[in-house]
């Protein structure tokens, strides 16, 4: 029997998607579980899944048109069977627009032409090389990138640093004092934001204003995480190697066992605690940032729940996810640590109850048994809807934290 695909609903917020290309066209055979075609969302380019398996009979929307979800899209079936195109689908989609307002282009700055300065345009490059390259005078296109995609990233540039003054050395003369350099004035730039800046946007100022937020911060001593990581990494391939954010997931997510009233939604005026704990992680990405799902991360081992994220989270860079990538999580995470934060609160994720914010692990002075000795601490905020819980809750939450963050061996047995 034929089985329509509808435009899938990727977050509660989603009311339209754009659908951009057609993998399958009509007449071919699809599998369950192919990839049908990509569409794009204010996230993210999601790749479409076929949910059966047969002949692509009816394509019923055309490629760049904006359908609102649940509309249908595509119809598979038999070869030989009899369809008939549901009659909603041409009248639910429009043409995507062609046209939009940009913002006036800024007036271009004179530069001294000896001065070689960063390259916009074509050339991909993180907003901080972008940044170290205009105040170095670097030329962005002399330098090849190392990040997703050929993205030029720090590490690049502070390569090409290194680099000259090796050739410096190598000539056998000393490297001429560098001349004052001239900064030119830049005009003011309006940009338009991405639209997954908008939704971003619209997300953070509905939690914000609707959902009553509190706070608690709790330091953990993490020297035997770090140990038992290392201890891992050494005989794992390099492409295996533990995070400490694998470590910490795998934790929360074993905690939120025992307080499913964090592990919830908020459902009109009942509290929906969820049988599995899907642990939202955030992942930076070109613009803003998305939040993939490890689903059931507390019935997974370390090195499976790590392979996991790693391929998610590489998705998300390359621009083509999933829908079970981003869609579904209990609970969320996010980790700035690798960014030298030392604590931070995060904005929750509706309409999830909680999400823990990760600071950067460092070696601090500590007072044991009255002497001063170097240890290992690592701060983490949980931010908590006063709806669903109390500060009682969560307190308790954050010290049964401390049992799998300070005895990880817990996280193994």
């Amino acid at each position: 029997m034929a089985e329509t695909v509808n435009m899938p609903k990727l977050g509660f917020d989603m009311a339209e998607g754009t659908l951009v290309r057609w993998v399958k066209k009509e007449g071919e055979t699809v599998n369950k579980g192919e990839v049908l075609a990509e569409i794009e969302t204010d996230k993210a380019t999601v790749e479409v899944e076929s949910s059966a398996s047969g002949v692509v009979r009816k394509l019923l929307v055309d490629e760049g048109a904006v359908v609102p979800v649940s509309t249908p899209i595509a119809v598979v079936g038999t070869a030989d069977e009899k369809i008939e195109a549901p009659s909603a689908a041409p009248a639910a989609a429009r043409p995507a627009p062609t046209s939009k307002v940009e913002p006036a282009a800024p007036q271009p700055v004179p530069v001294p032409a000896a001065a070689p300065v960063a390259v916009a345009g074509p050339v991909k490059a993180s907003p901080l090389a972008k940044r170290i390259a205009r105040e170095s005078q670097v030329n962005l296109a002399l330098i090849h990138g190392s990040g997703p995609g050929g993205r030029i990233v720090r590490r690049d540039i502070e390569g090409a640093f290194s680099q000259e003054r090796r050739d410096a050395v190598a000539g056998g003369s000393p490297r001429p004092a560098a001349p004052a350099r001239a900064f030119p004035s830049l005009a003011d730039e309006a940009v338009a934001p991405s639209k997954l800046r908008l939704a971003i946007g619209r997300r953070m100022v509905e939690s914000k204003t609707t959902v009553p937020h509190f706070y608690l911060t709790h330091e953990y001593n993490i020297a035997a995480l770090l140990d038992l990581r290392r201890q891992y990494n050494a005989i794992l391939a390099e492409n295996e190697k533990l995070s400490v954010n694998d470590f910490i997931v795998k934790a929360v997510a074993l905690t939120l066992r025992q307080f499913p009233n964090l592990n919830a939604s908020l459902n009109g005026s009942s509290v929906l605690r969820h049988g599995s704990i899907s642990i939202g992680i955030a992942v930076s990405v070109e613009g803003g940032l998305l939040t993939v799902v490890c689903r059931d991360a507390d019935r997974k081992s370390l090195p499976e729940l790590s392979a996991e994220v790693k391929a998610m989270a590489a998705r998300v860079r390359e621009g083509k996810v999933k829908p079970d990538d981003i869609e579904g999580s209990t609970f969320s995470i996010s980790n700035l640590g690798m960014f030298d934060v030392e604590n931070f609160a995060a904005i929750i994720n509706p309409p999830e109850a909680g999400i823990l914010a990760v600071g950067s692990a460092r070696e601090v002075p500590v007072v044991e048994n009255g002497a001063v000795k170097p240890g290992w601490r690592m701060k983490a905020t949980i931010s908590v809807d006063h709806r669903v819980s109390d500060g009682a809750e969560a307190a308790k939450f954050m010290q049964a934290l401390a049992v799998y963050l300070e005895e990880p061996l817990r996280l193994i047995l």
